[in-house]
């Protein structure tokens, strides 16, 4: 949920005469759901996702029917009746069912669409659309705050040109900021160290995604 607090906005959000976070709502909901629903023998890993327009998480499951659960003709099954009865007493989760409803109830306020999957297979996948201007939104804000932290100036600006064009290539960044290409690869490769960016794709047909994130990387 740190993760979640930290990379997705909250939009204000009154039910009644009281504000709720719709943020915490779905996904903590969606979290849960991974916990108390998992099949723990199988080592498959738990995925939590967020992309550009969706979250999307992936969990090792035993299904009880095949296919995508709807809200109106859901019927809940415990799967881990005693998790599930610990997270009840905890507060963390409410009767069995609710999660899935929830979910349908408040996404449309939160991302203006109710477009949901809950697909139930040998892997149970959930993906939850986002409102793609608000998140960016977000991200911008994120990374002003690691921009003015940890990087210098020339690798600002690459990130300033891979927020325009997320296809850009090495030889027209070297170009716009009238550096050599080795040190624009050099820059480029930095940023993806710290977590800043990745290439997803191939070299010739990928493009660059900005994680707004820091650190080291094993990649």
């Amino acid at each position: 949920m740190a993760f979640v607090a930290k990379h997705l906005p909250d939009k204000f959000y009154l039910q009644g005469d009281q504000r709720i976070s719709l943020r915490d709502k779905i996904f903590r909901e969606i979290v849960a759901n991974m916990l108390i629903h998992r099949e723990y023998t199988n080592a498959y890993p738990s995925t939590f996702i967020i992309y550009k327009h969706k979250v999307e998480t992936r969990n090792a499951n035993r299904p009880h029917l095949y296919g995508q659960l709807l809200p109106e003709t859901f019927v809940p099954f415990p799967k881990n009746p005693h998790i599930a009865q610990i997270f009840t007493q905890m507060g963390r989760s409410e009767e069995l069912g609710t999660g899935l409803r929830n979910v349908y109830k408040y996404s449309k306020a939160y991302s203006g669409s109710d477009n949901i999957m809950f697909n139930e297979e040998d892997v149970f996948t959930v993906d939850v659309p986002l409102d793609n201007d608000t998140l960016n939104d977000t991200l911008n804000d994120t990374l002003n705050d690691t921009l003015n932290d940890t990087l210098n100036e020339r690798q600002k600006h690459i990130l300033q040109l891979i927020q325009q064009d997320e296809k850009i290539t090495n030889q027209l960044i070297a170009k716009t900021l009238n550096i050599s290409i080795e040190t624009s690869k050099r820059e480029l490769s930095k940023l993806t160290k710290m977590n800043m960016i990745l290439h997803c794709g191939s070299r010739k047909t990928g493009h660059w995604e900005i994680t707004g994130q820091t650190g080291n990387s094993d990649r």
